[in-house]
């Protein structure tokens, strides 16, 4: 039996450890086991359990989630916004454009040639009509799949975020994790403040104030122009 000296325990080297200490790291190594057993068996919500064992299946299946996000985007469209997007793939095909320029030089040539009569001579007062109506449906058209288009990105945009944001959750709460386990078994680890810093949640609105500030530092607003019309002269041109 050890004795104490000034009521005081000896102190244990890093290799010595007391019963208590044994059977604590026991259970916190079945706790970890446990832990680590019930995160290979749980399935993920809604998704049968599937164990990729090569990056090809990995690569696979973030595939067909890209594959399947992008049918239900497109299942989302009404009958209107599918004829806008069909008229818009259309328009913007290189069969449309040979199509329209044959169709355009054949026009010119034949009322030139009057081969079948001059239904619009020069200058195709009528042909400038015809495309006229065309570029004014032709537009919105185009502004309308466009528009359809840019919610898609921002839904997109919305999706990534989210998922950036939960992974750096989970990232934030891991290291929260080591670093107790660390302190717990008394394992020393170098640039402890760091880590404790990197433990701390981000807070989002936060970062894109700080964005914001450097960006106008980079990018000043540009100085109201004083030889504009109508601006006012500087006070020593006005004086003098």
């Amino acid at each position: 039996m050890t004795g104490t000296v000034g009521g005081e325990k000896p102190a244990h080297d890093s290799h010595d450890f007391s019963e208590n200490d044994v059977i604590t790291r026991g259970r916190a190594s079945g706790e970890l086991r446990g832990l680590r057993n019930a995160a290979r068996d749980e399935p993920a919500y809604g998704d049968p359990v599937v164990h990729s064992t090569s990056l090809d299946d990995l690569t696979r299946r973030n595939v067909e989630t890209i594959a399947a996000i992008q049918r239900a985007f497109e299942g989302e469209r009404t009958r209107g916004e599918k004829v806008v997007d069909l008229l818009a793939a259309v328009v913007g095909s290189w069969a449309f454009i040979i199509a329209q320029t044959v169709v355009l030089a054949a026009w010119v040539a034949l009322n030139v040639m009057a081969l079948l009569g001059r239904w619009d001579p020069y200058p195709f007062i009528l042909l400038n009509l015809v495309l006229s109506f065309q570029a004014a449906y032709a537009t919105p058209i185009i502004m309308m799949s466009q528009n359809r288009q840019a919610r898609l990105d921002a839904r997109r945009n919305q999706l990534d975020l989210q998922i950036n944001l939960l992974a750096e959750q989970e990232s934030t709460e891991t290291l929260r994790l080591l670093r107790l386990l660390c302190e717990r078994f008394g394992i020393r680890t170098d640039g402890a403040g760091a880590a404790r810093a990197l433990a701390q949640p981000t807070d989002a609105a936060e970062l894109v104030r700080l964005i914001r500030n450097i960006l106008e530092e980079e990018h000043p607003a540009p100085a109201p122009d004083s030889t504009a019309p109508g601006g006012a002269a500087p006070a020593g041109k006005a004086a003098g």
